[in-house]
C-alpha cells in the first residue's frame, strides 16, 4: 500500500479495463476495393472448391482414410511428405520475402482473419446499420428493435459458421456425400464435431474476438520486427508535413497560421479496425489493411491538400528524403531461396515417377551355396503404387551371367497406393563369379505403360575366385 500523502490509492479494479468492441468506420478507395477483391476471391475459393470435380473425383480433397492428397490432376501419397514439408517452407519464405518488402501485407488483405472478419462486419452492417448506428444500437438498452437486430446479426453469424464449418470438413470428406449425410442426419461422430468445432472457432475468432485475436493472440505480430528493417514498406505517417496538426476551414492558408496538413480529424482512427492512430508511429497492432490511407487521402481530397500524408512509405524514405530501395541483400536473399525452392517444388512434382521401388540384400547371411555349384542371394523389394489404378509388373535383372531368378509376389497386380514386399532370390553358377561381389540393377517396369520404370543398384556376393 502506497502511504504517501496525496497519493492516489490503486484498487484491483483501476488495472482492468473493460474491452469495448471496435465499430470502424466504412472508408472507400483504391485499397478498400482491393480489399474487398481480395475477400471475395479467397472465400469464393475456400467454398467452390470442394464442389469442383476432376477426372471423376474431387478435385481437392484429403483422403485421411486413403491416406491420398487430391490435388486436382496431381495424387499425394505418405511417401510424399518431403513434397509438403517442401511447400511449408515455401509459405513462410514466402512470409519472410513480402514482409521484409512491404510489412504486414499478409495480414491486411489474405490473412484467414482478416477475411473472415470482413464478411462478419459485412453481415453486421447489414443487420444493424452503418458503424454509428451500431455504437448507438450497443449503448442502447434492450428493446424489441435492439433484440430484432441483434438475433438476426447472430443468425447470420452462425449459420454462416456452421457452413464454414461443414465446407472445411468437405475438403476432408467427399463434399456431396457429407451433404447427403448430413441432409439424412447420419453425419458420423467425429464429422459432427469438426464442423461444430471450426464453426465455432470462425465465429468466436472473426465474430466475437476480431481485433483481439491480431492485437493479442497472433504470434506474427509479436515476431514481425525481426523481419522489418528501415527499407521495409510500412504505413508510415509524414510528421514532418503534417505537424502541428489542428482543426481549420478550408479557406484558411494553414501554411500562414502555422498549421501542418494534418486538420486532426481522427477519421484514420475512426476507420481502423484495431483502433490505433497511425500518427503515433508504427505499432505491433497495425495489420497493414491500409483503411488510414484511404481515409486520409480522402480529406486531402476535400481540404485539396496533395495526398500522401498517411502512405506506405520506409522509415529512411521518411526521415531522410532518400528514395525507396526495395531490392536490398535481405530481399535479394529471401527472393533467390524462394524462387529456388519453388523450381525444384515443381521439377519435382512433375518428375515425380508413380513408382518406387527398394532393393535390400539380406542381412543374415553374405550367400548361401545351395549344391551344384551354385550361389544365391537373398533380397526383398519393397514395390509402392502411385497411380490411381492397379497395375502389373516385371522385373529385370542386369550385372549377372545368366542369372536364375525366383520372385514371389508379383504374380498379382498392386492395387493403388499398395505397398507390398517382394521377396526374391538369385541364383549363378559358382563357375561364372570372377570376384568376390558384383553390381547388380534391378529394372522394374509397368506392363501396358510406356516409360514407367524404376531401377535399383545393390551388391551381388559369392565366394573368392578359386576358393
Amino acid at each position: 500500500m502506497n502511504d504517501r500523502p496525496g497519493a492516489a490509492t490503486q484498487t484491483p479494479e483501476s488495472f482492468y479495463i473493460v474491452h469495448e468492441r471496435i465499430h470502424a468506420r466504412e472508408v472507400t478507395g483504391r485499397f478498400a476495393t482491393w480489399r474487398k477483391i481480395s475477400v471475395w476471391v479467397l472465400l469464393g475459393v475456400f467454398y467452390v472448391l470442394p464442389w469442383l470435380t476432376w477426372e471423376g473425383r474431387q478435385a481437392m480433397l484429403f483422403d485421411l482414410p486413403a491416406r491420398q492428397f487430391h490435388v486436382f490432376s496431381l495424387t499425394f501419397w505418405p511417401q510424399d511428405f518431403f513434397l509438403l514439408a517442401l511447400l511449408l517452407i515455401i509459405a513462410a519464405l514466402l512470409l519472410f520475402f513480402f514482409t521484409a518488402v512491404a510489412g504486414r501485407l499478409w495480414c491486411g488483405f489474405a490473412c484467414p482473419q482478416t477475411v473472415w472478419t470482413e464478411a462478419f462486419v459485412w453481415m453486421e452492417r447489414i443487420t444493424e446499420g452503418n458503424f454509428s448506428r451500431r455504437r448507438k444500437l450497443d449503448k442502447a438498452p434492450w428493446s424489441t428493435e435492439k433484440l430484432l437486430r441483434k438475433g438476426s446479426k447472430q443468425f447470420l453469424w452462425i449459420t454462416f459458421s456452421l457452413w464454414t464449418g461443414i465446407t472445411f470438413v468437405a475438403f476432408f470428406s467427399p463434399a456431396r456425400e457429407l451433404f447427403g449425410r448430413i441432409a439424412t442426419f447420419s453425419l458420423g461422430p467425429w464429422e459432427t464435431f469438426w464442423c461444430v468445432f471450426y464453426g465455432f472457432a470462425t465465429y468466436g475468432n472473426a465474430g466475437f474476438l476480431r481485433e483481439q485475436v491480431c492485437k493479442y493472440m497472433c504470434p506474427y505480430a509479436r515476431f514481425q520486427s525481426a523481419m522489418f528493417d528501415r527499407d521495409t514498406l510500412v504505413i508510415s505517417y509524414d510528421e514532418q508535413r503534417g505537424e502541428p496538426r489542428g482543426g481549420r476551414s478550408r479557406k484558411v492558408d494553414h501554411s500562414a497560421a502555422g498549421l501542418g496538413d494534418c486538420i486532426d480529424c481522427n477519421m484514420c482512427v475512426q476507420v481502423c479496425p484495431t483502433g490505433i492512430d497511425i500518427r503515433e508511429g508504427l505499432q505491433y497492432e497495425c495489420i497493414a489493411c491500409a483503411a488510414c490511407i484511404d481515409a486520409c487521402d480522402e480529406v486531402m481530397d476535400r481540404m485539396s491538400y496533395p495526398r500522401g500524408l498517411v502512405r506506405f512509405s520506409s522509415e529512411n524514405s521518411m526521415q531522410a528524403g532518400s528514395p525507396l530501395k526495395v531490392l536490398r541483400p535481405r530481399v535479394i536473399i529471401y527472393g533467390t531461396l524462394l524462387l529456388g525452392l519453388i523450381i525444384a517444388f515443381l521439377l519435382t512434382v512433375g518428375n515425380r515417377m508413380p513408382l518406387r521401388m527398394d532393393a535390400m540384400r539380406d542381412r543374415n547371411s553374405l550367400y548361401r551355396e545351395v549344391g551344384d555349384g551354385l550361389i544365391e542371394n537373398a533380397y526383398t523389394l519393397k514395390i509402392t503404387n502411385l497411380e490411381q489404378a492397379p497395375r502389373r509388373y516385371r522385373l529385370i535383372v542386369t550385372g549377372l551371367p545368366e542369372p536364375t531368378l525366383q520372385v514371389g509376389g508379383l504374380e498379382r497386380a498392386l492395387a493403388p497406393g499398395e505397398v507390398r514386399r517382394v521377396p526374391l532370390t538369385i541364383t549363378v553358377s559358382r563357375d561364372s563369379l570372377d570376384r568376390p561381389g558384383s553390381d547388380i540393377h534391378f529394372r522394374l517396369e509397368a506392363e501396358g505403360t510406356d516409360g514407367i520404370a524404376v531401377e535399383a543398384k545393390t551388391r551381388f556376393l559369392g565366394p573368392p575366385p578359386g576358393l
